[in-house]
């Protein structure tokens, strides 16, 4: 088969301790799904959960003990940090139920679901989509996947990231709205998840603006870390 250009090259993530990497296929991203946070936003309560979802290619990824180059985007003046748990789904399907969640995961990792957030309060101002404040170049930072049977007591993990050395969000896993299973659950009924999906469950309260020199530290407890530099 002859290509008018060169297709894209696969997108992987490496595997904690092993010698394979996890293959892209998309990323779904949950909104608003720690209360404290959608408090923050101006929503209350326990709204039905929502999606949107990020190019594959918006994926840094960030070795475990190395620190990762993020190029301040532009058109914005309000770059903003949403530190994340991230699932790996390893077991495609339609229609999962809670109960049965935990089989279609493969494993987690830590990531940031970076935000023009002035581009997307003016879309949502007009109403109109805000992929433009999601969606743009390099807005998808991650560091590695650790497989699930390595993972213990998430529930109880502790979420949390500082800018220059001062805690800016805190918060733990069992807060969220919606929990994981229950996500994918909502998820998979809107589309048929596949084996390379990540899903960026949700950020807690505290987020806010970072500045070229920043430099970001999180962690998801048990998961791992991720340390970034805003360039």
């Amino acid at each position: 088969m002859k290509f008018t250009h060169s297709p894209q090259a696969i997108i992987a993530i490496p595997v904690v301790n092993s010698d394979k990497s996890f293959p892209i296929h998309r990323i779904y991203c949950v909104g608003r799904n720690y209360e404290e946070h959608a408090k923050e936003m101006g929503y209350t309560g326990r709204e039905a959960p929502f999606f949107f979802l990020k190019p594959t290619d918006s994926l840094i990824y960030v070795p475990n003990g190395s620190t990762g180059e993020l190029p301040y985007p532009s058109l914005t003046q309000n770059f903003h940090h949403e530190i994340e748990l991230v699932v790996a789904i390893g077991v495609g399907g339609k229609n999962i139920k809670a109960q049965d969640a935990e089989n279609h995961i493969f494993g987690y990792a830590v990531g940031l679901d970076m935000t023009r957030r002035d581009l997307q309060n003016d879309m949502k101002k007009q109403g109109r989509p805000w992929d433009i404040g999601k969606s743009f170049d390099h807005s998808s930072p991650m560091g590695p996947i650790l497989e699930k049977q390595s993972v213990q007591n998430l529930t109880q993990a502790r979420i949390f990231l500082s800018v220059n050395g001062q805690d800016r969000q805190s918060s733990h896993i069992n807060k969220l709205i919606w929990n994981i299973h229950e996500t994918i659950e909502h998820l998979s009924s809107a589309w048929a998840l596949k084996a390379g999906d990540l899903i960026f469950t949700g950020t807690p309260e505290g987020v806010n603006a970072v500045v070229k020199g920043d430099l970001m530290h999180g962690f998801v407890e048990g998961i791992g870390s991720i340390d970034l530099k805003v360039i």
